[in-house]
């Protein structure tokens, strides 16, 4: 018993710390607080040269309210792992690691400073790389190692933000951004913010980082790291707005990855990839309206999406859990008799995700679509949000019809039906969330935030869209049955649309592997080519080619030496054996020995000289 409560402690204690910090700043900092005004605390550390380095902390409707519903999802992640980890060994690394992750998302949210925001976006991207490889294997490596390289070009942007704002005095991007330098610092921001929220062409990573626990899918890819990219774009709205082209980009690439991504979780089979692709088209929703000029719409989108969506990991993480690790969505089915408080909240998150009235998606969407039709943006754009706004349902019910009211086709084997007290609590409060978060939401948001009046008309072409995506799902099945399409062209449409329109073989294969043949080329002819001829081995080299030639010197240097001692001899000899007596000429060989034992050894010379003596 001591063991079991010594394991569950620590999830345990996380998520009823984290909700109890959630319940908090929302009776104390949401509603009891006048959110049409925000409060800035700023302490200055020092100033140099007009440079002044300080650690400021905003106060605001937008700050509060979205670390409020961090924390409410980061506590019911702990508490769902609670039965989900039960069997991990490292349980409180785990938890560790994602109170790390928390924090990490509160330094971002509440600190407006460039520098001190970095802090922030590293901590995410360090703490969200362990969790991905958690699952220490050669797909989560894999797929770790895809999310750090694409999140780390965001932190490079973000170190050249910082390193030009230098000439501002500061960095907190509060001050006017005008020119063509101005411009260029907030489309590295905005860069760098799509990085962090996958847009494309970075929108890869995302799916790939599935390969983590599906608790760390329901906080990092639903609240706290896709969404910082969009909150810190947000957050600096005020000096982006003075670069109309860079918001107009903004609104081109979110439009993109709306569809790119709503047409692609259309084909997707695994079930966790469904939901991460659905995030990834809601992302490039609120990147396409802060570009058309909603930003407080955007962020009202992004609270309430990230309650129905973490709920929609956590009914996947339920299913996975009781379906031994089963995700392949072809092959679930009738889980609304196996499963059905899961099954019941799946449904219940999917038709948020589609707008449902009255679900917190509805509000946000709802709003969005409003802005699309009165705005002043283009037909075609208008076209590709509205085809990817009822795309949302095309999937959701594909997911539905298929996972939950389906035939299941997995192993008879298998039991269901264990559904932890844990992970129900854990899901009932997101459900509450889900259910009435946008009403409550609402209510706080139009307080803060003035919106628009829309006439009946737009109100029905609304419905229509978010309606039309059911007749398309239901005539798309009945053509099905009906014609018969080629099966190799249906086959690479259906390879196509799955793929990602193939970004990520853009950016996994493609790009690195462009770089790895780079790398290898310029190992084998920068590095181990000519920097080793001018380095190490060519000077290695060159030292054995000198030390050849000086040792080739000395030899015929003594091959004369010996030359020189003959002729010598031989004179002498000559000399001697004309005027000396024999003595004298046998004292001359003495010497002439010596001098040649003298090349070979100095003790025989020294010897043979003393003799001679």
């Amino acid at each position: 018993m001591m063991s079991c409560l010594k394991h569950v402690s620590a999830p345990l204690l996380s998520g009823v710390f984290l909700c109890c910090i959630s319940l908090f700043l929302w009776v104390f900092g949401v509603v009891n607080v006048n959110l049409s005004v925000g409060y800035m605390v700023e302490w200055e550390f020092f100033a140099f040269c007009g440079v002044s380095w300080t650690f400021p902390i905003i106060l605001d409707c937008t700050s509060v309210t979205f670390s409020c519903l961090v924390c409410l999802i980061s506590g019911s992640v702990s508490l769902f792992s609670v039965s989900y980890m039960e069997s991990e060994v490292f349980l409180r690394r785990f938890m560790l690691l994602i109170m790390a992750f928390v924090g990490s998302m509160n330094l971002l949210i509440f600190v407006p400073s460039l520098i001190t925001v970095l802090l922030g976006w590293d901590g995410l991207g360090i703490v969200s790389f362990a969790l991905v490889i958690y699952y220490q294997n050669s797909k989560s490596l894999a797929a770790g190692m895809l999310t750090v390289l694409a999140n780390r070009v965001g932190d490079v942007l973000l170190i050249l933000c910082i390193y030009l704002m230098v000439d501002w005095g500061d960095w907190m991007l509060m001050t006017s951004m005008l020119g063509f330098y101005g411009g260029f610092i907030c489309f590295l921001l905005v860069v760098g913010g799509m990085t962090k929220s996958a847009q494309i062409p970075f929108s890869a990573w995302l799916p790939a980082a599935m390969a983590a626990p599906t608790p760390v899918s329901a906080l990092v890819h639903s609240s706290t790291l896709v969404t910082a990219g969009v909150y810190l774009v947000i957050r600096f709205y005020d000096s982006l707005a003075e670069n109309p082209e860079v918001l107009w980009f903004l609104s081109k690439v979110g439009s993109l990855t709306l569809l790119m991504a709503g047409l692609s979780a259309c084909f997707e089979t695994d079930l966790k990839k469904i939901i991460a692709l659905s995030t990834l088209s809601q992302l490039g929703l609120m990147m396409f309206t802060i570009g058309i000029g909603y930003p407080f719409i955007a962020v009202f989108h992004l609270f309430t999406h990230a309650l129905f969506k973490a709920l929609l990991f956590l009914c996947a993480g339920s299913i996975i859990h009781s379906m031994v690790d089963t995700q392949d969505s072809r092959i679930l089915g009738g889980l609304d008799k196996l499963l059905p408080f899961s099954s019941s909240c799946l449904v219940m998150s999917s038709v948020a995700l589609c707008g449902m009235p009255f679900l917190s998606g509805f509000y946000s969407k709802d709003l969005i679509l409003e802005g699309c039709l009165t705005g002043t943006i283009g037909s075609l754009e208008l076209l590709v949000i509205l085809v990817g706004a009822g795309l949302s349902l095309v999937y959701s019910m594909r997911l539905m019809f298929v996972g939950v009211f389906g035939q299941y086709f997995g192993g008879s084997l298998i039991t269901f039906g264990v559904e932890s007290v844990y992970m129900l609590v854990s899901m009932v409060v997101l459900s509450v969330g889900a259910i009435v978060g946008g009403w409550s939401l609402q209510i706080v948001w139009v307080e803060a935030n003035g919106f628009m009046v829309v006439s009946g008309f737009t109100k029905m072409v609304i419905v229509v869209v978010t309606f039309g995506g059911l007749g398309y799902l239901v005539m798309s099945a009945i053509v099905a049955n009906v014609v018969k399409v080629k099966k190799s062209a249906a086959n690479s449409l259906t390879r196509f649309f799955s793929s990602m329109w193939f970004m990520g073989g853009i950016s996994g294969s493609f790009l690195s592997g462009g770089g790895l043949s780079s790398g290898v080329m310029l190992h084998s002819r920068l590095d181990s080519g000519w920097m080793e001829v001018l380095g190490g081995q060519g000077g290695f080299y060159m030292a054995s080619l000198y030390l050849e030639i000086m040792q080739m010197i000395m030899v015929l240097y003594i091959q004369w030496v010996k030359a020189s001692a003959i002729l010598a001899f031989s004179v002498l000899r000559f000399n001697l054996k004309l005027f000396y007596s024999d003595k004298l000429l046998l004292s001359g060989g003495m010497i002439w020995f010596s001098v040649k034992l003298s090349l070979k050894n100095y003790k025989v010379s020294y010897f043979c000289g003393y003799w001679c003596e």
